[in-house]
C-alpha cells in the first residue's frame, strides 16, 4: 500500500510499504481521511521524544473497516463506517488503574509512536472504534480526535455559565475550544497574532478578538486557555487573569519549553494552573458533538490533499494559510 513516512526527523516521503495484518481483537480501516495537527509537525521535526523511526504518522482519523482479526468482540464487520481513538493504553501501570490511562507509563498511540493513517491502511484494536452515523462524512470523522482533546480539556479546566474566557489561539484547536466553551456558557473572547483568523472566531460566537493579549486594554479573565504551545503566549494568558483565575495549558509545547510565572500571584491570587494531555474518556462524548452539528465542521475544515502531497499538506500546514490540513488517501472525499 501506499503511505507517508517519516524515516527520520526531516525526511519524508510518499511510498510503498506491506499491507496492514490486523492481530487479535484488531481490525484494518481503510482509511477516508486523516489531519494534520501540530503534533505531526513534531514528529516530522523530531521534536516529539515518544516518536520512534521510521514511522507512518497520522492519529485524527475515519474510514471503514475492511477486515477483522481474530477474536474481535462489539459485533463490527466489514463495511462499518468508524472513527478510531489513538491511545495505546498498557491498562496495568499505576496511571491506568486510577483511571487515568492518558497518563500512562507505557504510553503508545497509532500514528504517534505506531504506524498511523497517512496511509491507505491501518490496523487498530477493535475498541478503539466508534461507530459513525451515515451523515458524517470521513472529514468530519477525522475530526472527533482533536475534538475528544477539547472535551478533556474543558472537563480539566471547568467552566461555569457567565464566565469570561481567554482562548489563546485562533488555529483548530483553539476554535474548537471557542465553540465547546461557549456551549457550556462562557463568554469567550480569541487572541491570535494571525489576525486573518479572527475572523472565524467572530463568526462562531467569540464576544472579542484581538491580534495581542496587550490590545485587551488589561481586561481580567476568570479562565484562559492557550491553545498554542508557545512560552510567550502561555505567559501572557497567566497574566490576563483575575485573582482565583484559572489557565489550562492546551497547547502542546517543546519538551524543553520553560515559561515565566509569578508564584507569588499563583500563592496570593489562588491562581489554578492545569494540564491536558490528549484524549480521555472524550471520544464518544465528542463524535455525539459533531454528529449533532454541536461543533461547526465547516468553519474549521479548509484544505484536502491527495496522500501522495503529503510533504505539500504538511508545508501548508506549518505556513499557517489555513485551519485543518487533511489527507484523503484514496483521492476524494466521502
Amino acid at each position: 500500500m501506499r503511505a507517508a513516512i517519516v524515516d527520520k526527523p526531516g525526511e519524508i516521503r510518499v511510498g510503498e510499504v506491506p499491507d496492514p495484518k490486523p492481530g487479535d481483537r484488531q481490525v484494518v480501516v481503510k482509511v477516508g481521511a486523516c489531519g494534520i495537527c501540530g503534533t505531526d509537525l513534531h514528529i516530522a521535526d523530531g521534536h516529539f521524544p515518544p516518536t520512534p523511526y521510521p514511522i507512518v504518522p497520522g492519529h485524527e482519523f475515519a474510514g471503514e473497516i475492511v477486515e477483522l482479526g481474530a477474536d474481535v468482540p462489539g459485533g463490527w464487520k466489514i463495511g462499518d463506517r468508524v472513527a478510531v481513538d489513538p491511545s495505546l493504553f498498557c491498562g496495568y501501570c499505576k496511571p491506568c488503574r486510577s483511571g487515568r490511562g492518558n497518563l500512562c507509563e507505557n504510553w503508545n498511540a497509532t500514528g504517534d509512536t505506531v504506524n498511523g493513517a497517512f496511509a491507505e491502511y491501518v490496523a487498530v484494536p477493535s475498541a478503539n472504534c466508534y461507530r459513525m452515523p451515515d451523515t458524517m462524512t470521513w472529514e468530519q470523522g477525522a475530526l472527533v480526535e482533536p475534538v475528544s482533546c477539547a472535551v478533556h480539556g474543558v472537563r480539566r479546566i471547568g467552566v461555569e455559565a457567565g464566565e469570561r474566557f481567554l482562548v489563546v489561539g485562533a488555529g483548530t484547536m483553539g476554535l474548537i475550544m471557542q465553540q465547546l466553551l461557549q456551549r457550556a456558557g462562557a463568554h469567550v473572547t480569541v487572541v491570535d497574532r494571525n489576525t486573518s483568523r479572527l475572523g472565524r472566531a467572530m463568526d462562531l460566537g467569540a464576544v472579542a478578538v484581538a491580534g495581542d493579549v496587550k490590545d485587551l486594554d488589561d481586561e481580567k479573565f476568570d479562565a484562559a486557555a492557550d491553545c498554542t504551545g508557545a512560552a510567550p503566549a502561555i505567559e501572557a494568558a497567566f497574566d490576563s487573569l483575575q485573582r482565583g483565575g484559572r489557565l489550562l495549558v492546551f497547547g502542546v509545547a517543546p519538551a524543553e519549553a520553560r515559561v515565566a510565572l509569578s508564584p507569588f500571584r499563583i500563592y496570593n491570587d489562588e491562581i489554578t494552573v492545569v494540564g491536558s494531555m490528549a484524549v480521555m474518556n472524550s471520544f464518544g462524548a465528542a463524535l455525539d458533538l459533531v454528529a449533532d452539528g454541536a461543533v461547526d465542521t465547516a468553519a474549521l475544515l479548509t484544505d484536502t490533499l491527495p496522500l501522495e502531497q503529503y510533504p505539500d499538506a504538511l508545508a501548508l500546514m506549518r505556513s499557517g494559510a489555513g485551519l485543518k490540513v487533511q489527507v484523503i488517501p484514496g483521492g476524494e472525499g466521502a
